[in-house]
C-alpha cells in the first residue's frame, strides 16, 4: 500500500481544479414591503421562488414558505446557493399570491419580480429593489436580499420547542401560538433566524422539530443575544404578541442528552401593569442536536477513495476506426476525443486513488470470440479483472482491442451502470466512508434504453457514486440533458425521483478549443458536493477525522 500521504499531497496539487478558485456557500434571506393584491379587499397570500438562469433559461432553485395575508412579509425560509467568484451567476426573485386552494402557480398571481446578480447582493450585503411587473412596470411594492457568507463552520442544529399554560388571547377559542427566534446583530438589528409553524387553538403547544444552520443561528458566537417571540396567530394578519424571552446557543446547547431549558414567556406590559404577574407561559427547548457538516476534503484526508470506472461507447455510428473520419480513428500523432476526454477526466481522478487501477468497460459491440453484442464487457478482454494499471493502462488497452471488435448496437449504458451500482452497493454494507464510485461514460449519441437508463440512476441515487457523461462527436444530445437533474427532477419511470443528482452531462465539443483543465473542471465540479451530500446524508464520519478537520471545529 503506498503511503496515504503522497495522495494527499497529489489530492492537495489537484484540488485547485477540484474546489473551483472560490466555492463558497451563502444563506440568502428575503423580505418585502408593500405588495398589494390584484383584488383589493384582500391581502395577498406571497410566495418567493428563486430562479437561477443556465445556459439561457430559467430554472427553479427553490421557493420560500406562504405567508398568509400579509403585504410586508419577511420569510423564514432561507435559499442556499453556491457563490463561484469566477462566474456571473443570474437570479429572479418572482412573487407570487399562492392561494390557499391550491400551490401551484398561475399567470395571474404573479405579484413582481426582481433580477440581479449573485455578485450584487454578495458585495453589498443587503441588496433593495422595485418588484417589476409584466412589461417591467415598477409599482410601489420592493424586495430585499440579504447575504450572508457560510464560512468554515457548516454544522447545524436541530431544536424542538414546546410551550405550555400560554395567555389565551382569543375570546371564543384559545390561543393560536407560534414562536419567531431572531438574532441580535453587532448593529443593533435583529435578524429572523426561523418561524415555526402555528398550532391551532392551543395553550401547551409542540412546534415541529426544525433545523437550523450555526451561522444563522448565531453567526457561530454561542454568546450572541437571541430573542424569541411568541404570538397568536390572527387570519388577517394582525397577530397578537403573547410574549417574549432572550437565550443564547450557549444556553440552548443545555438541552442535549435529554436535557430540557426553559424559559419564562414574559409581556413587558403585563409586568408594569399587573402586581401579581407571573408570565404569559412558559416555553421548553426538548432537545438541541448539533449535527455536524463534513467537507470534501475531511472526507478525501479521511481515507476515502474515490473508485474511477471508465466506459466506452462502441457503437457502429461512431464510424470505422480504420476511416480517418472515425470518432475512434488512431491517429499517429494526435489522441481522438474519446482519449482527450478519458485523460481529461482520468488525470484528475487518478490522485484521488491508491491503487491507480481502473476497471475500463466496452459497450454496444460485438466481441470475440463469438461476436455476441455486449454492453459491458472489460476491453482488456479480462472478465475477472477489467482493471487497468493507470490511466496510461487504460489507453493502451482501448487501443489494442479496438481492432479485435466489430462495433454494433444499440447505445445501452444501463447495464454499466448497474454494473458500477452493484460494486457501490456492497460499499455500503462497511457503513464507512471508505470507498465512493465515479462511473465516466463516453458516448457519441443518444441513448437508446432511456427508461432502463432513468431507473438505474435513481436507484444509484441511493449509493455512494456519482455518473459523468461526455457526448463526444457532434450529435444532438438534448435527450442527454434530462439526465443531469439540474433543470428538474430526474424520475424513474414509475415516477420515483432520485435522492439526490448524481449525473453530470457535458459535450465535449463545447470544449474542443479549451484546455483539458477547463474540461475537467467543468465535468468534476459537482462531485466534491455529490460525496459530501451522500455521507453527510447518511450520517457517515469520515474514517479518521484529519488535522485539517480539527483545525475548523467550534469550540464547545
Amino acid at each position: 500500500m503506498k503511503k496515504m500521504s503522497n495522495i494527499y499531497e497529489s489530492a492537495a496539487n489537484t484540488l485547485g481544479i477540484f474546489n473551483s478558485p472560490c466555492l463558497t456557500k451563502v444563506e440568502l434571506r428575503v423580505a418585502c414591503k408593500g405588495i398589494s393584491d390584484r383584488d383589493a379587499l384582500s391581502k395577498p397570500d406571497p410566495c418567493v421562488i428563486l430562479k437561477m438562469q443556465s445556459h439561457g433559461q430559467w430554472f427553479e432553485v427553490d421557493r420560500t414558505e406562504v405567508i398568509r395575508t400579509c403585504i410586508n412579509p419577511v420569510f423564514s425560509k432561507l435559499f442556499t446557493v453556491d457563490f463561484y467568484f469566477e462566474e456571473v451567476q443570474r437570479l429572479r426573485f418572482e412573487v407570487h399570491d399562492i392561494s390557499s386552494n391550491h400551490n401551484g402557480l398561475k399567470e395571474a398571481d404573479f405579484l413582481g419580480g426582481m433580477e440581479c446578480t449573485l455578485g450584487q447582493i454578495v458585495s453589498q450585503r443587503k441588496l433593495s429593489k422595485s418588484l417589476l411587473k409584466h412589461g417591467n412596470t415598477a409599482g410601489k411594492s420592493s424586495i430585499t436580499v440579504i447575504a450572508e457568507e457560510l464560512s468554515g463552520n457548516d454544522d447545524y442544529v436541530e431544536l424542538s420547542f414546546s410551550a405550555r399554560k400560554l395567555d389565551d388571547k382569543d375570546f371564543f377559542s384559545k390561543s393560536d401560538p407560534f414562536l419567531e427566534i431572531f438574532r441580535m446583530n453587532d448593529d443593533a438589528t435583529q435578524q429572523l433566524v426561523h418561524r415555526t409553524e402555528v398550532v391551532m387553538n392551543n395553550l401547551n403547544p409542540a412546534w415541529k422539530t426544525f433545523k437550523v444552520s450555526v451561522n444563522s443561528l448565531c453567526s457561530g458566537d454561542q454568546d450572541r443575544k437571541l430573542k424569541c417571540i411568541v404570538w397568536d396567530w390572527d387570519s388577517n394578519g394582525k397577530h397578537d404578541f403573547i410574549g417574549e424571552f432572550s437565550s443564547t446557543f450557549k444556553e440552548m446547547r443545555g438541552a442535549m442528552e435529554g436535557r430540557q431549558v426553559q424559559w419564562e414567556c414574559i409581556n413587558p406590559k403585563y409586568k408594569a401593569k399587573k402586581k401579581n404577574y407571573k408570565n404569559s407561559g412558559i416555553v421548553i427547548l426538548n432537545q438541541c442536536k448539533i449535527h455536524k457538516m463534513h467537507s470534501f476534503l475531511d472526507y478525501i484526508m479521511g481515507g476515502c477513495q474515490i473508485q474511477f470506472t471508465v466506459a466506452i461507447d462502441f457503437t457502429a455510428s461512431n464510424g470505422d476506426p480504420r476511416n480517418s473520419c472515425s470518432l475512434h480513428y488512431i491517429h499517429p500523432y494526435q489522441p481522438n476525443e474519446y482519449l482527450k476526454a478519458l485523460v481529461a477526466v482520468g488525470e484528475i481522478c487518478q490522485d484521488y486513488d491508491s491503487d491507480k487501477m481502473f476497471p475500463a468497460f466496452g459497450f454496444g459491440a460485438r466481441i470475440p470470440p463469438e461476436y455476441k453484442v455486449s454492453h459491458d464487457f472489460a476491453i482488456n478482454f479480462n472478465e475477472d479483472n477489467p482493471e487497468c494499471a493507470g490511466i496510461q493502462g487504460v489507453v493502451e488497452a482501448y487501443q489494442s482491442c479496438l481492432p479485435k471488435l466489430q462495433l454494433y448496437g444499440p447505445t445501452n449504458i444501463a447495464p454499466i451502470i448497474q454494473k458500477v451500482a452493484k460494486s457501490a452497493s456492497e460499499e455500503t454494507n462497511t457503513k464507512e466512508a471508505s470507498q465512493y464510485f465515479i462511473l465516466l461514460i463516453l458516448t457519441d449519441g443518444v441513448i437508446t434504453d432511456m427508461a432502463d437508463t432513468r431507473e438505474a440512476i435513481v436507484h444509484a441515487s441511493h449509493l455512494p457514486m456519482s455518473v459523468i457523461i461526455v457526448g463526444v462527436g457532434n450529435a444532438d444530445f438534448s435527450d442527454m440533458q434530462m439526465l443531469d437533474g439540474d433543470d428538474g427532477i430526474l424520475r424513474s419511470p414509475k415516477g420515483e425521483p432520485v435522492l439526490r443528482d448524481i449525473v453530470q452531462f457535458v459535450p465535449f465539443r463545447n470544449f474542443k478549443h479549451a484546455s483539458p483543465a477547463a474540461l475537467a473542471k467543468s465535468v468534476l465540479a459537482e462531485v466534491p458536493n455529490q460525496v459530501v451530500d451522500y455521507y453527510n446524508g447518511k450520517g457517515i464520519k469520515p474514517k479518521c477525522v484529519s488535522e485539517y478537520e480539527s483545525s475548523r471545529t467550534l469550540a464547545p
